[in-house]
């Protein structure tokens, strides 16, 4: 199954061969024979490319949930004995603040240098689809207060508010404050339309009867910053996160909508290195008495 997966991965036998460190031959001879038990052919091959077929696509993602239910059920017996290993997949959106993900992975990785992690930063929409499926084990997200994830368990962090970004030689930067009203008159830069990020922003608007001309739509928190940097456009971002931004101006909005940062993992369960990570964002972001 490892060896279909890489195949179907790399498009190539040499290429798979190379990551499941064996050779060709070996990796080739066991794919035909579990063709041969399977009945049917799971490659296409050709001297140019290699490719699934129909069956080869049915496989594939039973074999991915096979090996993972296999990785997670060593991962268990390890956890038994006193040891975490494994795997743990994090997925975070740019602009999160509540939680120091490198520092967390930092001290996660000095106590359980045995798990190999991986790191994902990506919309909310597409990270809680991806800790709802099993590809992610742990996801930090910004949402609307409103918002409620489905398929996952969900942990609040800590709400914010929206401040306005705008260039230096923008009227409104020397502004100690601005209404969404005002706000409004201006050109935006922001996330495409439908994302949880976005929703923030228009919610707000639409509860105030306003309309907002959005000329640039990006998927891109630091490309924004790039745009306004510009003055192309104005734009909305959380007031935790601007601080560190160079050549921008935050202006605080009087009737600004919040936005909540949560962590979520999967409602099946969480892998023993899921648990432990997340017991070390709780001890960060929820620090005792010193």
């Amino acid at each position: 199954m490892r060896y279909v997966i890489a195949v179907a991965e790399t498009n190539s036998f040499t290429a798979a061969a190379r990551r499941c460190l064996v050779v060709q031959s070996a990796l080739s001879h066991q794919i035909a024979r579990l063709e041969r038990e399977l009945g049917a052919r799971l490659f296409e091959r050709s001297s140019r490319r290699v490719r699934l077929t129909p069956a080869g696509a049915a496989f594939l993602p039973a074999a991915r949930q096979c090996l993972e239910a296999a990785d997670r059920a060593a991962a268990e017996v390890a956890a038994a004995v006193g040891e975490v290993r494994g795997r743990l997949a994090v997925g975070l959106i740019p602009t999160v603040t509540a939680a120091d993900v490198p520092g967390a992975l930092r001290d996660f990785r000095g106590q359980y240098p045995k798990v190999t992690i991986s790191l994902r930063v990506g919309a909310s929409d597409d990270l809680i689809d991806q800790v709802a499926a099993g590809t992610l084990d742990v996801a930090f997200l910004g949402l609307p207060t409103n918002a409620r994830p489905a398929g996952v368990a969900v942990r609040e962090l800590v709400r914010d508010r929206l401040v306005a970004v705008f260039a230096p030689v923008h009227p409104l930067a020397g502004a100690t404050s601005v209404t969404l009203a005002r706000l409004a008159e201006e050109v935006f830069v922001d996330l495409p339309a439908g994302t949880a990020g976005r929703a923030q922003s228009d919610q707000a608007f639409a509860a105030a009867q306003l309309d907002r001309d959005v000329a640039f739509e990006v998927s891109s928190a630091d490309f924004i910053v790039r745009l306004v940097q510009l003055d192309l456009g104005v734009a909305m971002l959380p007031s935790a996160w601007v601080p560190q931004l160079t050549g921008v101006v935050a202006v605080e909005v009087a009737d600004a909508p919040s936005r909540v940062e949560t962590v979520i993992w999967n409602l099946a369960g969480r892998t023993p290195a899921a648990s432990a990570f997340l017991a070390i964002v709780a001890e960060q972001t929820n620090p005792g008495p010193e």
